[in-house]
């Protein structure tokens, strides 16, 4: 906190500084104990492979990551679902699966402090900044219902997820609005019981043709990977974020009404489309805050994704990849970034903006695994990929981003994951030189920006550790470069941890 008094300048209140001081030295005795952990566990070889590529709500891109094997059958049946080691060893889940039933029941917290201190300035919108941590997290619930085994049904599945998030995010302290630290934060509406998605699945063909319908989140299947989640920042968890970027695109925990068919024409190619409804405000809580509302009165337009993809698998099959292309088109008008209806400026005019019939996203995705260790899912894996908005109507013009995933480096951890993770986002030219209009008029910024946006980095180091069955425990440190893509904020440093207990 600043003194707000006249003459007494913005240097910052001893208590405020001794808090400051009091907080670093906190986490800085946090990092030591994630480290003494670490030591403690690493001659601990677990009995058993859990990792984060398994968690609840990775399911739909796990089955789009997954080429139907070698002298695949042509019998109409259902894909095996998710089953994810647990810290119960539960008689009932097994004979309930037994029947068809997979009922699954997890928990993700996040936590994130900073390690440097914010921009500090004496405007309104610097004041709030502080120097702090956070923590998000969720409960969630998957029931998978195979109707084949329970009511002879071939093919079909139904699929339903609900979550309850709590906590907050620490990017907004040191004042960026792009992408979280934490990502589990936002989009549960603060509620107990969240629904994020409920529909029924046919299978046909020995997996050669999956048609889907219901409620659903459109960017679990498009655009999705279950490798994202091995990280916490929300710029690469769950998707890259510039997908999204629209706020129409359905993403977990969000979701809508929706149609969508796979099929396969030979094995390791697959081409995906679907037709799903633009409901406003999808991730706001006045329109969604349980997730329950299903009635569609909020309907503004439509999406059609579509998208194919390519897995090879090279060296016997123990280098997997998937290389994949895609794109969706928005019926929804949208306004212009920068132009007027008259093709001025509208940051100058103070007309209406431009408005644009439609918009459109396109992804190129790719990740290959490199090496092979011992385990069966163990060795090294990059990925890299860019996501292309419409730069007319979008805020991210575009995202590009690389990782590289470790599994199994060391033979005493066979499950244990080291992961580097960066994405750059480049805002696009009509919000940077909308801002500069603005600025130069001191009126107030869009998108909570306290300086002109240009371009910013995130980048995130971890490793995640196989505590025990069920159990990963993954330290970890972000680094913001030009929070908020504004050059005029503090770069920004962060440790903190990510775990997930698989409960049943």
């Amino acid at each position: 906190m600043t003194s707000q008094f006249p003459g007494r300048g913005t240097r910052p209140r001893p208590c405020a500084a001794f808090a400051a001081v009091a907080a670093r030295r906190a986490l800085y005795n946090f990092a030591w104990l994630l480290f003494a952990v670490s030591i403690l566990l690493w001659q601990k070889t677990p009995a058993h492979a859990q990792v984060m590529d398994r968690d609840i709500g990775s399911a739909p891109s796990i089955l789009v990551s997954t080429p139907l094997p070698a002298n695949a059958s042509t019998k109409t049946t259902v894909p095996p679902f998710s089953h994810p080691e647990a810290i119960v060893s539960n008689p009932l889940s097994k004979w309930l699966r037994d029947r068809g039933i997979n009922f699954l029941l997890d928990n993700t917290n996040e936590f994130a402090g900073a390690i440097t201190p914010p921009t500090r300035g004496a405007t309104p919108g610097f004041i709030n900044y502080r120097q702090g941590a956070s923590n998000a997290g969720q409960y969630a619930m998957q029931l998978d219902i195979d109707w084949e085994k329970l009511a002879g049904l071939p093919g079909f599945a139904t699929h339903m997820i609900t979550v309850g998030r709590y906590g907050t995010t620490a990017n907004r302290m040191f004042g960026d609005w792009l992408n979280h630290a934490s990502e589990d934060y936002g989009g549960g509406g603060n509620v107990v019981v969240h629904l994020v998605y409920l529909y029924g699945e046919e299978t046909l063909y020995g997996g050669r043709l999956a048609i889907a319908a219901g409620r659903m989140s459109e960017i679990s299947d498009f655009a999705a990977s279950p490798l994202f989640c091995n990280f916490q920042s929300g710029s690469f968890c769950g998707r890259p974020k510039g997908i999204t970027d629209t706020n129409f695109a359905a993403g977990y925990p969000a979701s809508t009404w929706g149609f969508r068919v796979r099929g396969r024409p030979i094995r390791k190619v697959y081409i995906q489309t679907g037709v799903y409804p633009i409901e406003n405000g999808i991730y706001q809580v006045y329109q969604h805050r349980t997730g329950f509302k299903l009635n569609g009165a909020n309907i503004i337009g439509y999406t059609a994704p579509i998208e194919t993809g390519w897995e090879p698998s090279f060296n016997n099959g123990t280098l997997p990849g998937h290389y994949k292309i895609g794109g969706q088109v928005f019926s929804t008008p949208q306004n212009d970034n920068f132009f007027d209806l008259y093709g001025a400026p509208y940051a100058v005019t103070r007309r209406a903006p431009k408005t644009h019939s439609a918009s459109w996203s396109t992804w190129a995705m790719f990740d290959q695994r490199l090496t092979h260790y011992r385990e069966k899912d163990s060795g090294l894996t990059a990925l890299w990929g860019i996501i292309y908005n419409d730069p007319h109507t979008s805020l991210r013009e575009y995202v590009a981003y690389g990782a590289l995933l470790n599994r199994g480096f060391f033979s005493s951890r066979p499950y244990d994951t080291m992961g580097f993770s960066f994405t750059y986002t480049k805002i696009a030219n009509g919000v940077t030189m909308t801002d500069e209009y603005l600025l130069d008029k001191r009126r107030a910024l869009p998108n909570h920006a306290t300086g002109v946006q240009h371009n910013t980095i995130v980048m995130e180091a971890n490793y995640a550790i196989h505590v025990m069955p069920g159990v990963i425990f993954t330290p970890l440190f972000e680094y913001y470069i030009h929070p908020n893509g504004q050059y005029n904020l503090r770069d920004a440093a962060l440790l903190g941890f990510k775990s997930h207990i698989q409960i049943m």
